[in-house]
C-alpha cells in the first residue's frame, strides 16, 4: 500500500493537510514530537475514514532524525508515495542576540531535515516513476527578513531547492511543489515569539484555506503555490524594488 508521510501534522497547516489527505483515503505516516497528539489524530482519522495511519514520535530538529524515520518506514515495509515536509520553526530578534542553539536548531529542522528527508525518499519515487513532494516554504522566501534573519533565509533555501528539483524531475513522473503561505493563523507566531509584531497581524489567512490551496497545487503537480491574492502580488512586486529598501520595509513589518 502507498502512504503519504507528513511532518509537523499536529497543528496549523500540517493538521489541515492531514484532514485533506485522510478525506481522500490516503494512508498516512505522521511524524512529530508529541506522542499524545499523534495518537489522538491517528485514532480519530482511522475511525472516520478507515485508513491506515502509522505514527512516528521523533524530534526532527536532531540531525539524525530523518535517517531514523526513513529506516523505520523501510523496516515496516511502507511505500511512501507522497512526502510533505511541513515541520518548521522560527526565531525572532536580532541575529547576534538569539542563542546559537536556537539558530542551529532552526537550520537543522527547516533545511537539513527537509533536505535529508527529500533525498532519502526521492530515489524510490524516481525508480517507480511516480510520486509527489510538497515542501512548505513561505512568502518570506522572496526577501531578506531582518529580526527573523535565519527563518527568512531558510525558507529561501526551501523555495529554491524545490523549484530546482521540480525542473530536474521533469518527465520522470515525480513532482515537487513549494507551498509559500504568507502570515497564517497558526501556533507558529507564539512559538516564534512574533505574535505581537506587525507582520504577525497583517493580512492573516486561515490555515484551512492555505492547506486547500497547497493541496490542489500538489495534486496538479505545480512547482509553486502562493495562497492569497495579496501574497501573490507582494511576492511579485519585491522583485522590482531595491533590495536594501525591501530589507528596511520588512524590518518595520517585523517589529
Amino acid at each position: 500500500m502507498d502512504y503519504t508521510l507528513i511532518t509537523g501534522p499536529t497543528s496549523g497547516i500540517g493538521f489541515e493537510l492531514v484532514k485533506l489527505f485522510a478525506k481522500d483515503r490516503n494512508n498516512l505516516v505522521l511524524v512529530a514530537r508529541s506522542e499524545d497528539k499523534l495518537e489522538k489524530i491517528r485514532t480519530f482519522f482511522m475511525d472516520k475514514y478507515g485508513i491506515d495511519i502509522v505514527t512516528i514520535c521523533k524530534d526532527l530538529s536532531r540531525p539524525e532524525a530523518a535517517k531514523e524515520v526513513y529506516d523505520e518506514v523501510r523496516e515496516r515495509g511502507i511505500t511512501v508515495a507522497n512526502l510533505v515536509n511541513n515541520a518548521g520553526i522560527g526565531t525572532y530578534g536580532l541575529f547576534h542576540e538569539i542563542s546559537t542553539d536556537e539558530s542551529l536548531d532552526l537550520l537543522t529542522l527547516n533545511i537539513r531535515t527537509l533536505t535529508h528527508m527529500t533525498r532519502l525518499f526521492l530515489p524510490d519515487m524516481v525508480a517507480k516513476g511516480r510520486g509527489r513532494v510538497m515542501n512548505v516554504a513561505s512568502t518570506a522566501a522572496f526577501q531578506p527578513g531582518p529580526l527573523m534573519a535565519t527563518y527568512y533565509a531558510s525558507k529561501a533555501y526551501v523555495l529554491h531547492l524545490s523549484e530546482a528539483l521540480s525542473e530536474e524531475l521533469d518527465g520522470k513522473g515525480v513532482t515537487v511543489t513549494a507551498l509559500c503561505p504568507g502570515a497564517t493563523i497558526t501556533d507558529f507566531q507564539r512559538k516564534a515569539k512574533v505574535s505581537k509584531s506587525n507582520i504577525a497581524n497583517f493580512n492573516l489567512m486561515d490555515a484551512k484555506t492555505v492547506a486547500e490551496d497547497g493541496y490542489r497545487a500538489f495534486l496538479e503537480g505545480r512547482s509553486l503555490e502562493i495562497p492569497g491574492t495579496r501574497n501573490k502580488v507582494s511576492s511579485f512586486l519585491v522583485r522590482f524594488a531595491p533590495r536594501k529598501t525591501i530589507a528596511k520595509v520588512v524590518r518595520k513589518l517585523n517589529k
